[in-house]
């Protein structure tokens, strides 16, 4: 199974590469744990970009990004990059992303499904890690997004530059990960589909759903884990997996999450197979 993945702002495919294997050898990562089935293409994005808060303490330049403002105009421009590139590289079975990737995917899911629903998607499966849409494309498309929802967005994108920085990695290291509140879990979270954070999913137009298999991969200390389990909501419930890795914005690598996430693939895989 064959996946194109795409990395978070101001990193690169050698940084996401590097984030989900085992670079020192003893540190655990999932890729690592899947069979030669699985492989996974890496890709830089096509905009020059600075490092994202906290990345240039531990990976050298060059740093990319999709877009730089969260313009409709920039987010419709990376779309059709992607399109470019799957129809030039592919074909693809899936994607993996993180952060600003996700956005990426999730952007041209939403797009996809307002725009031409009965077509299908150009990949089977999505993994999603600390992911979320840009609420600009969410209004784009037509859905009603409050000024609740705008704040939140605002309040948790602040908190996340200030949790990744240098200054709180050198002064705290783990411990800088603390979301408004590290007790939400996926069950609580999308119990209510009128009110996710503020977004009424009973509102929203069922053809916008997202009817891939998908996993949503978040850490309750993400200060954008709401974002991520938004994301979730847009995903048909039969086909999505959400797993809390338990740390902040980032992949972490400890043995049983490691372990955790690779099965996740894996039913991703098979999910697609079946369905």
């Amino acid at each position: 199974m064959r996946f194109l993945c795409l990395h978070g702002k101001g990193t690169s495919a050698a940084i996401f590469k590097s984030q989900t294997s085992k670079v020192p050898a003893f540190i655990a990562a999932f890729r690592d744990r899947l069979s030669k089935d699985f492989s996974f293409d890496f890709v830089d994005g096509f905009l020059p970009s600075d490092p994202a808060a906290g990345v240039d303490l531990f990976y050298p330049a060059p740093y990319y990004s999709f877009w730089n403002d969260t313009g409709i105009h920039s987010i419709r421009k990376s779309l059709t990059w992607f399109r470019d590139y799957i129809k030039k590289n592919g074909p693809y079975d899936g994607v993996m992303c993180f952060s600003q990737g996700c956005a990426l995917i999730a952007s041209y899911c939403l797009y996809h499904q307002a725009e031409t629903p009965n077509q299908p998607l150009p990949f089977k499966v999505a993994i999603f890690i600390c992911g979320g849409v840009p609420l600009q494309v969410l209004e784009d498309v037509g859905i009603e997004v409050s000024q609740e929802v705008w704040d939140l967005n605002d309040k948790s994108s602040k908190a996340l530059a200030e949790q990744a920085s240098s200054d709180a990695i050198l002064k705290s290291g783990l411990n800088r990960w603390m979301s408004a509140d590290s007790t939400i879990n996926s069950e609580d979270a999308l119990r209510d589909p009128s009110n996710v954070f503020g977004l009424d999913f009973t509102k929203m137009p069922k053809h916008l759903r997202i009817m891939i298999p998908t996993v949503h991969i978040y850490g309750n200390k993400d200060p954008r884990c709401p974002a991520s389990l938004a994301l979730a909501q847009f995903s048909d419930p039969t086909w999505r997996k959400i797993y809390d890795h338990g740390g902040g914005h980032d992949v972490p690598r400890k043995s049983d999450v490691s372990d955790s996430i690779s099965q996740l693939v894996e039913w991703s895989a098979l999910a697609a197979s079946v369905r």
